[in-house]
């Protein structure tokens, strides 16, 4: 049986944080230029208007989604604390759990999804001339996202274990897919935004097979049993009481884009829905490196903490920053300089380029913060301690983005919308870094 995840207790920090950060970064970093790619073909191939209806979708699908994160993250920081304390069973009927769980809840809210469609595409923003190229992608994307939310299960699962590779993987193979099927079923066979919706569902059953076959290849220290699979209250508690944090924070997420998107639409109209529609992909794109570090800080500082070397789990916490935080400085540099490039690799339309480059530029200013901002509430999450690591995560989108994107456009109008973004980063990193600090004092 494998035992790599016995190198997160003595392999070198710096080195160890390297191995799970980089392949962790790079599947972030196929999977966001996977969406980048959509969104230029369909930007250049069908219309900013598609950029938009794209924009309504997603949230909605990732909400579902979601499900199968939070399963998987709450999941693999028990996971990771019981390979820690050398309790593999424990570990094995925690995944067993897992799998149920993901699978019939993703099932639920996929068929409520379909049996309230109006009624949701329109809560999140789905008007005008963007409803009927939402309604067409929303529909394609929904069969895909049961698959969707089990490889989100089972990466936090690999990851867990020692196998940051393998994680990688299943992050790089939708994104191939997506972009084969896009030139195939957009370019050549002309399918529009149907094409569009096929390619992406179909890439997400792609990534779920792949993940299913490294866990059943007998290379994966978790071990699907029957009697693994039978749902219990007691593992389930376990799950949610780390996992609920990953499902509020993308709850709140899906709220913050119910009021943006919204406000978008009143504010700027269609047009706003589509340079947003950029902005975003550009988040997950630039900021990558940061994410891959906070990845790989997870399953160390839980491994750690459940193995009891606390000085291990502090010097991960010194190491992330400093290399997160130089990362961030690179991205914010770049985006500064090369906005208006950025912008045109989307679309040729001028409508859309003018508003969008200083909008970017508003975005990403306080990306130097970001690294603060992230390890925070991930070091309460790989603690296992629920309620700070759900206040932490929770701080930007619902108690000061929300209630900014509430209040200065009022003032500002769509510039409000725009310098809500730096303004809630920056208070944002303070309470984590005081969170932080008072944590790790705590530490015995």
């Amino acid at each position: 049986m494998s035992t790599h995840s016995e190198e997160l207790g003595t392999a070198p920090v710096p080195a160890l944080l390297r191995k799970q950060a980089i392949p962790a970064a790079i599947g972030i970093l196929t999977l966001s230029v996977n969406g980048i790619i959509d969104n230029i073909f369909v930007g250049q191939y069908i219309g900013s208007l598609a950029i938009g209806a794209i924009t309504v979708v997603l949230p909605i699908t990732f909400l579902i989604a979601a499900i199968g994160m939070a399963i998987g993250v709450g999941g693999a920081s028990v996971i990771s604390r019981a390979l820690g304390a050398g309790e593999k069973e424990k570990a094995f009927r925690t995944f067993g759990n897992q799998f149920t769980l993901t699978i019939l809840l993703s099932v639920i809210f996929v068929v409520l999804g379909y049996i309230f469609h109006n009624e949701v595409l329109a809560i999140f923003g789905g008007r005008g001339d963007v409803l009927p190229l939402a309604h067409i992608y929303y529909h394609c994307l929904l069969p895909g996202v049961p698959f969707l939310a089990l490889v989100m299960m089972l990466n936090n699962v690999i990851r867990a274990e020692g196998e940051p590779r393998q994680a990688m993987i299943t992050m790089i193979i939708p994104a191939i897919v997506n972009i084969v099927l896009d030139i195939i079923l957009i370019i050549i066979l002309d399918m529009g935004m149907l094409g569009a919706g096929i390619a992406t569902m179909l890439a997400y059953v792609a990534s779920c097979l792949y993940a299913l076959f490294f866990i059943f290849s007998g290379k994966s220290e978790m071990r699907i049993h029957t009697k693994y699979l039978k749902l219990e209250i007691p593992v389930i508690k376990d799950i949610m009481s780390i996992g609920s944090v990953t499902l509020a924070r993308q709850g709140v997420v899906s709220g913050l884009a119910i009021i943006l998107n919204n406000a978008l639409f009143a504010y700027g109209g269609e047009q706003a829905l589509s340079v947003w529609g950029i902005i975003n992909r550009m988040i997950m794109f630039a900021n990558f490196p940061v994410f891959g570090v906070t990845q790989g800080f997870l399953p160390i500082a839980g491994f750690n903490y459940g193995a009891r070397k606390f000085d291990r789990v502090k010097e991960v916490i010194n190491v992330s920053i400093k290399y997160g935080t130089v990362l961030a400085l690179g991205i914010f540099a770049l985006i500064m300089i090369a906005a208006p490039w950025i912008i045109s690799i989307f679309t040729n339309e001028s409508a859309v380029i003018e508003p969008a480059v200083p909008a970017l530029r508003w975005v990403f200013l306080a990306t130097p913060t970001l690294t603060l901002q992230l390890i925070g509430a991930a070091y309460y999450q790989a603690l296992g301690k629920a309620r700070p690591a759900l206040l932490l995560t929770l701080t930007k989108q619902a108690f000061f983005l929300m209630p900014l994107l509430l209040i200065l456009p009022t003032y500002f109008g769509l510039l409000g919308i725009w310098i809500s973004f730096p303004i809630a980063d920056a208070l944002t990193a303070i309470v984590n870094f005081i969170a932080l600090k008072r944590g790790t004092a705590q530490m015995a």
